[in-house]
């Protein structure tokens, strides 16, 4: 305590400093802007498959989107929603959404840790495959948690195209 302090009886305040949020570490609770809406963090999953590891955020507004982020040879960002897409296995290399063809690119399996609403799935494993347009900017994503089959549509976007405010 300094010398004014003393003297005139200040108080030391005690500042908890909030760590900058980034794509790399957002927390459940926090809030993402992305598009001029502002959408809450409810979910963090955290895939890993042999080491390789990705993450998606579920985002709760309006409507309910995903951002996936994972670090490749560099950082990839991407924002998906759920579609109502009928799918069975074995799954094709190709499939048609809106008049657009999607190839298989990548498939696995990954091992699940989840936070928030996404405790349920902790240390679960799920089927991944990834699939893409020609141009590679639009993507179909399918998940398979058993006998459950989830398919999503996304594309890429910059990490400059949201905002993130820490809620904690």
């Amino acid at each position: 305590m300094g010398f004014f302090q003393k003297l005139f009886g200040g108080k030391e305040e005690n500042t908890a400093k909030v760590k900058e949020r980034t794509v790399m570490n957002i927390q459940i609770d926090d809030i993402v802007n992305y598009d001029l809406e502002d959408y809450q963090v409810v979910s963090k999953l955290t895939y890993n498959d042999d080491g390789y590891e990705w993450t998606a955020y579920q985002l709760l507004g309006e409507k309910t989107l995903w951002l996936s982020v994972e670090m490749d040879d560099e950082l990839e960002v991407g924002m998906y929603e759920s579609i109502p897409k009928k799918l069975s296995e074995p799954l094709p290399e190709k499939i048609e959404h809106d008049d657009v063809t999607y190839y298989l690119d990548e498939k696995g399996t990954a091992r699940v840790s989840g936070e928030g609403r996404g405790a349920n799935v902790n240390n679960k494993d799920c089927r991944y495959f990834d699939y893409c347009d020609d141009e590679e900017e639009h993507f179909l994503s399918v998940e398979i948690w058993g006998s459950e089959i989830e398919v999503s549509y996304g594309f890429s976007i910059e990490e400059y195209e949201i905002k993130i405010i820490a809620g904690n």
